[in-house]
């Protein structure tokens, strides 16, 4: 099988697949391959936070041309995986020279999944963009193809908590993958001081609790033919029972009231809002809460403050260098300049995106006395 992620989580989401027992788990770019039955598959949907999509693979091969294509894929068994009376939809990802048009390649491949229908049994299934029952991926490089059936329908980071958000939220699974990548596990007092609309805080609640991120919502994997009903409610039932107490605050502020509300009511939609504390309150005029804590936080990166950028970020320095001695802080953003008025040496500094902006998540560890 395959997971999707964004660039820099694939060695988190490698580890993952580990945890829940894949085998021949390998990172690659923006994915991560691995081996496992039902179970795994079942489990990397319920259980990973760093994947958007699971993918299983039925058939590889090469094609030279658009015409080579529609006539590999024509000659699949697709009675195996589709029901004549269901619905389906193609989507594509395509690195290659002869294929230029990624829409172009998911059109051609559903024209042949219908018309080997229509030639083996004279009837077709219906194309359904939103929730088919059996969604199918095209994957090219090159001249080499890869069709798979998504097990997961709507992408993994689609938690069923938020539904309100401010302009441009962080993805769900980008939020997971950076409080992953600090190795923090709910062993010590967490702080969003410009927590926005709550993802990283929801998302911080989640991986304490040990909650896994699918417990709210549907996979596409219940529709297909092969689907154990018994298998996967067993694994529920184990993840739920797996659910522990917090016992750390996790505490999310920020200046912006309407930011607030909407970051309570994805709290309250994650059924974790009484494990957090929230409040309309500037970075600025905030104090630690307790000993030892971690800080991670991605604040604007001047689309929108404008020259006032530079200074927002030193502030946030001098912040960390007066009030919060014996934290690690992570700044997560996609201003390299800004990020250097910090005036802290970073210890770390890890490349990601954020859709397309390229960022960095940089480590600051604010040490007790001097070094």
């Amino acid at each position: 099988m395959t997971a999707k992620t964004f660039f820099g989580l694939e060695e988190v989401l490698k580890q993952e697949l580990i945890n829940i027992g894949a085998s021949k788990v390998k990172a690659g770019r923006r994915a991560v391959t691995f081996e496992g039955d039902l179970e795994i598959m079942y489990k990397a949907n319920l259980h990973c936070r760093t994947a958007l999509k699971i993918l299983m693979p039925i058939k590889e091969f090469n094609a030279r041309n658009e015409n080579d294509l529609y006539e590999k894929v024509k000659k699949v068994n697709w009675a195996k995986y589709i029901d004549k009376d269901g619905t389906f939809a193609v989507d594509s990802t395509v690195w290659s020279d002869s294929f230029r048009h990624s829409k172009y390649v998911a059109l051609k491949t559903k024209d042949a999944i219908a018309d080997h229908f229509m030639e083996v049994f004279r009837r077709r299934p219906n194309v359904k963009i939103k929730n088919p029952d059996i969604q199918v991926h095209i994957h090219i490089s090159q001249q080499n193809c890869i069709l798979s059936l998504d097990s997961s329908g709507e992408a993994l980071n689609r938690r069923g908590y938020r539904s309100e958000q401010k302009a441009a939220p962080l993805n769900e699974v980008l939020a997971a993958g950076l409080i992953l990548m600090t190795g923090w596990k709910g062993d010590r007092p967490f702080l969003d001081p410009m927590c926005g609309s709550g993802t990283i805080i929801v998302e911080a609640a989640m991986i304490a609790s040990n909650t896994p991120p699918g417990l709210k919502r549907k996979f596409a994997f219940m529709n297909w033919p092969k689907y154990d009903r018994r298998l996967w409610n067993q694994i529920f039932r184990d993840a739920k029972r797996a659910i522990k107490e917090i016992d750390v605050p996790i505490v999310g502020s920020d200046i912006d009231r309407s930011a607030i509300e909407i970051a309570m009511a994805n709290a309250g939609r994650s059924g974790l809002d009484e494990d957090l504390r929230i409040s309309k309150q500037s970075f600025f005029d905030r104090k630690s809460i307790g000993e030892n804590g971690i800080i991670i936080c991605n604040p604007p990166y001047g689309e929108r403050i404008g020259k006032d950028i530079e200074e927002l970020y030193k502030n946030m320095g001098d912040k960390l260098k007066q009030d919060f001695s014996g934290y690690d802080a992570w700044i997560f953003s996609g201003n390299m300049g800004a990020l250097k008025h910090v005036g802290l040496r970073p210890s770390k500094r890890i490349e990601l995106y954020n859709g397309a902006i390229e960022c960095r998540l940089a480590k600051y560890e604010m040490y007790r006395g001097t070094k």
